[in-house]
């Protein structure tokens, strides 16, 4: 072979190489569903929108976010299942949240990931309901709530103990992942964020596309604190001006309030596509 044609071979050969290398990727196409397992009623907005009036009520949905793209399978908060929560609050409406899943068109065991927002009971008791997924939390979360929560000087309000016990097996089981701090890529297209202190270590998601989408769970709660620019409850009294902070980072990072999905508003049930108890956000 002539030498100079070998030569010519080997260096197309390597500069398509570095262009592979440069190459912009480009994240999966994402679907985002929200999963409406349960309502409570007239629920007390004062306990939603700091400075509400205390004698306003509404329903309020108990939701999870179900985000399917890439090979993925990706449930955002787990909802709950134990009993005793059932006799503490009213609540109507109630499917399991498996079992709702599996009515959104996805049976429990395909679930492949579950990102936990926060350790309340109402986001993370299922988790011993998806017995495949590998379970994502914040590492300080997991560490507060495991350890120093329950000592003479911590705080576990909404935490329950079953949840927990659930949550130190599936570790046991490496089926397990920390997230550890703020901006974190989960799998391409899906980013963590922290600074909303609704717990020890809360986050929420983004999830990328061509209009990027805000999954706020309870570091939001209502579309009202968006449009009234009101603090959901906070870890601490000290922790409402982060809160603040972290609504206007959702903003930002979403490129539009109406991007921002709050964790418990029925009204992302009437902003989008909705059959029974799923909404189509995308």
């Amino acid at each position: 072979m002539d030498v100079s044609l070998c030569a010519t071979r080997t260096l197309l050969a390597f500069a398509g190489l570095a262009l592979m290398a440069f190459a912009p990727t480009t994240s999966p196409s994402y679907s985002i569903e929200a999963i409406r397992y349960a309502t409570v009623p007239q629920f007390p907005l004062s306990r939603l929108v700091m400075g509400a009036p205390e004698t306003e009520k509404i329903d309020i949905a108990m939701v999870v976010w179900l985000i399917r793209g890439g090979g993925k399978t990706i449930l955002f908060d787990s909802g709950f299942h134990r009993e005793k929560w059932m006799k503490q609050f009213t609540i109507a409406d109630y499917a399991r949240p498996d079992e709702a899943v599996r009515g959104a068109g996805t049976p429990p065991e395909d679930v492949t990931d579950l990102v936990i927002s926060h350790a309340h009971w109402d986001h993370m008791g299922g988790i011993d309901l998806f017995p495949r997924a590998t379970v994502w939390i914040q590492k300080d979360e997991f560490t507060y709530y495991t350890g120093a929560a329950w000592q003479a000087a911590g705080a576990h309000g909404g935490i329950d103990p079953d949840d927990i016990a659930a949550l130190v097996r599936i570790n046991t089981e490496g089926r397990l992942r920390f997230v550890d701090g703020d901006d974190v890529e989960l799998v391409p297209g899906i980013r963590a964020y922290t600074g909303a202190r609704h717990t020890y270590a809360s986050q929420y998601l983004r999830v990328d596309g061509e209009a990027p989408v805000v999954l706020a769970s309870d570091n939001c709660y209502l579309y009202r604190n968006l449009e009234a620019h009101a603090a959901s409850a906070t870890f601490t009294a000290r922790d409402r001006d982060a809160n603040l902070s972290a609504q206007e980072r959702m903003v930002a990072l979403a490129g539009s309030r109406e991007r921002v999905v709050p964790g418990h508003d029925l009204r992302q049930f009437e902003r989008y596509p909705t059959a029974g108890r799923v909404a189509r956000i995308r």
